[in-house]
């Protein structure tokens, strides 16, 4: 696998899936152990996020301590009394705009393109360098859970997470070879259904395990599609929520030896 990464120009492809997506850090970092560096990066939602601030040429340890800086959750939680979704979006674009300033998608380091969805026509759309837009604006979009984060406006245009229509970008690949990290793979899933004392509990897990279903079944079709080499690492998740951000440490460790 690395020699292969070392001798051809590959993309980086990189899974939304919430807290799950610090594993993304885990490669990331033996990446730069074997001083490897992608031509390209693509990204949805947290890996959009993650890939971003690659992208721009953040070391990942500069990107883990930014990821411990979000588990406080008074630092980006704002809750919204109005509109679509639980979180105002306020305090989470403060924190982004201090990470990316106003770069446009043309000034990162290495090639960018973030995949978000139009969430009143439902088609997909990548920014990329060839866009007028700001890195903060595109990321913005691209996390957009919809219910959760407030859905973000781009040029008349609005946008929600890229999970509806490609949470794998593998289809967006410029590079034959292609590194794809999902955190929604086939390790995301317990063998035995949820069985908690309290109901609620059980019915939360279910939905949880039922949209992991619905986009690991989106991201084996993409699979298929794709005439790339493709080199696939799957972190085992299943154990952790993807919104367990205060498992950072844990969930880093998931995706580091995976390259070897």
């Amino acid at each position: 696998m690395i020699k292969n990464l070392k001798t051809n120009h590959f993309t980086l492809v990189l899974s939304g899936g919430g807290a799950l997506g610090i594993a993304h850090l885990g490669v990331i970092h033996d990446l730069e152990k074997y001083n490897l560096t992608p031509s390209e990066i693509i990204g949805t939602s947290m890996g959009g996020i993650i890939g971003a601030c690659m992208a721009i040429g953040m070391h990942e340890s500069d990107i883990y301590k930014q990821i411990i800086d979000f588990t406080s959750v008074s630092k980006w939680m704002k809750f919204s009394f109005s509109g679509n979704a639980i979180v105002d979006n306020s305090k989470i674009e403060t924190i982004f705009h201090t990470l990316f300033g106003n770069k446009k998608m043309s000034e990162t380091k290495i090639p960018l393109k973030l995949i978000c969805t139009n969430i009143i026509t439902g088609e997909k759309r990548i920014f990329s360098e060839k866009d007028d837009v700001t890195i903060k604006d595109a990321v913005l979009a691209s996390m957009a859970i919809p219910g959760i984060f407030t859905e973000h406006t781009i040029d008349g245009e609005i946008y929600a997470d890229g999970f509806l229509c490609e949470n794998l970008g593998i289809l967006q690949a410029t590079y034959d070879t292609v590194l794809a990290v999902d955190v929604l793979g086939r390790y995301a899933f317990e063998k035995e259904l949820p069985d908690n004392f309290f109901k609620t509990a059980n019915v939360l897990e279910m939905f949880e395990r039922s949209m992991r279903l619905l986009i690991y079944n989106q991201t084996q079709s993409n699979l298929i599609q794709s005439k790339k080499n493709i080199i696939l690492i799957e972190p085992k998740t299943s154990t952790y929520s993807t919104f367990q951000f205060h498992k950072h440490e844990a969930l880093r460790t998931l995706g580091l030896g995976l390259l070897s």
